[in-house]
């Protein structure tokens, strides 16, 4: 693998951080709580208005998993809180196209209500996702423990400075990867000698949120999309810019097991035990600083090389 000069990482770097900081965190956080802010239509369906460019080419997964959780909201008793979703990307969608979210109350119990959230654009469905929630309960508690290896937010590299040490990202990606987010993202990947699928990264909101629980479940859904998919990558050496790669999340789960707040340090720990069949498994668990498992995800994705035969 060649690699870069103390220079040229600067030089990548300062690249990365002028266009990463274009937008300021406050902005950036407003703009994640607009696009949870969904309009209501007529009974039991929603809508999120089309946007008038973007530069994506999809639209981003987490998104339409975090708005499906807030339109299935609203149609629980105030007292029930999501803790399981199960979900599939059908169509690639389009955000200059608005979308429209039909929410199905399959069950309501005393503790426990179902529903489905089904997703669509120009008429065609492009997502579905089944979620339920419960009324808050006491019962047995045990958890796995975050690993004492796990380097702590402060010790661990930002995002853009692993994009700008990375010599496989090439100079013209450097742009397309440090696109301004709304979280702080610090990353810890394995060694080049050490092909292990394993990682993991702390995130939070760049600025705060307000304190509704919803909102912060909805943003973690958000998160949890980004990442994951490139663990079952790791063992084959390639990464979202390798030539010829075509990968796009298939389905999503996620269970809820305790309260949290995003604009607080999360760990994401992942790994991925299989892939074959040009797909990849990757699963991850959410931690607070302090170590409490407060999630859990599954995600499964479509993962292909196209020979380039030019």
């Amino acid at each position: 693998m060649k690699q870069l000069t103390d220079e040229q990482i600067e030089r990548r770097l300062s690249e990365a951080l002028t266009h990463f900081s274009s937008v300021s965190p406050d902005k950036l956080v407003d703009g994640l709580l607009r696009t949870l802010d969904l309009t209501a239509d007529v009974d039991d369906e929603f809508v999120f208005p089309a946007l008038n460019s973007t530069s994506r080419e999809r639209i981003f997964g987490g998104q339409v998993i975090a708005q499906a959780i807030v339109a299935a909201d609203r149609t629980v008793d105030e007292g029930k809180h999501i803790h399981s979703l199960h979900a599939y990307f059908l169509r690639a969608g389009d955000e200059t196209k608005p979308l429209h979210f039909r929410v199905h109350r399959d069950f309501d119990g005393r503790s426990i209500s179902n529903r489905r959230v089904v997703v669509r654009q120009d008429e065609k469905v492009i997502f579905n996702l089944t979620a339920s929630f419960q009324t808050p309960a006491e019962g047995f508690h045990h958890q796995i423990p975050m690993s004492s290896d796990i380097l702590p937010p402060d010790q661990c590299l930002s995002a853009l400075e692993l994009t700008a040490r990375n010599p496989d990202i090439l100079d013209e990606h450097i742009e397309q990867m440090s696109r301004p987010r709304p979280f702080d993202i610090r990353s810890v990947h394995p060694q080049d000698k050490d092909r292990t699928a394993h990682q993991y990264q702390w995130f939070k909101t760049a600025a705060p949120l307000p304190d509704d629980p919803l909102t912060h479940r909805a943003a973690l859904a958000f998160a949890s999309d980004m990442g994951l998919l490139s663990t079952a990558m790791i063992p084959h050496g390639l990464n979202w810019t390798s030539p010829g790669l075509f990968s796009t999340s298939l389905d999503h789960a996620m269970w809820f097991h305790d309260d949290f707040r995003i604009d607080q340090w999360i760990c994401y720990v992942m790994d991925s035990d299989w892939s074959g069949n040009a797909r990849g498994l990757n699963r991850g668990s959410l931690y607070t600083e302090d170590g409490k498992l407060v999630a859990s995800a599954a995600q499964e994705g479509l993962m292909r090389v196209v020979p380039n035969n030019g």
